[in-house]
């Protein structure tokens, strides 16, 4: 079952200028940073005083050619039980995009999958 939006992914060409615009000049903070188990990818979250509110994921090193029509890279939504989730959508007939569960440094764990125009939606589960 969903719990809530957990996080909107946006992929960025320089994280630290993206951090500075986002809290300095929109007024959101800065909640976190990570890296990507893979290496490549420098994660920061950012969002309100709000702990309980969506979060907006900055991600830099997923694609260094970002389209023109728009930087969205995913909808994450929250959820407990990320694998009975999983079961489920394949159950349903949901495209998987990824094939096992990633878990990052503080414990989080994500699956994508895909929507109906080829969206890309993800279970996030925290720990």
């Amino acid at each position: 079952m969903i719990k809530r939006i957990e996080h909107v992914g946006i992929m960025v060409r320089d994280l630290e200028k993206s951090i500075s615009f986002y809290t300095d000049i929109i007024g959101f903070r800065l909640l976190g940073r990570l890296d990507h188990p893979n290496g490549q990818v420098k994660i920061a979250f950012i969002g309100t005083d709000d702990s309980s509110g969506t979060q907006i994921e900055l991600l830099e090193g997923y694609n260094d050619s970002l389209p023109v029509e728009g930087k969205v890279h995913h909808l994450a939504l929250k959820v407990e039980g990320i694998e009975r989730e999983i079961n489920r959508l394949k159950e349903a007939g949901v495209r998987l995009i990824d094939r096992e569960i990633t878990t990052l440094p503080n414990g989080s764990r994500y699956f994508f999958f895909e929507g109906p125009d080829g969206e890309w939606l993800e279970l996030f589960e925290t720990v």
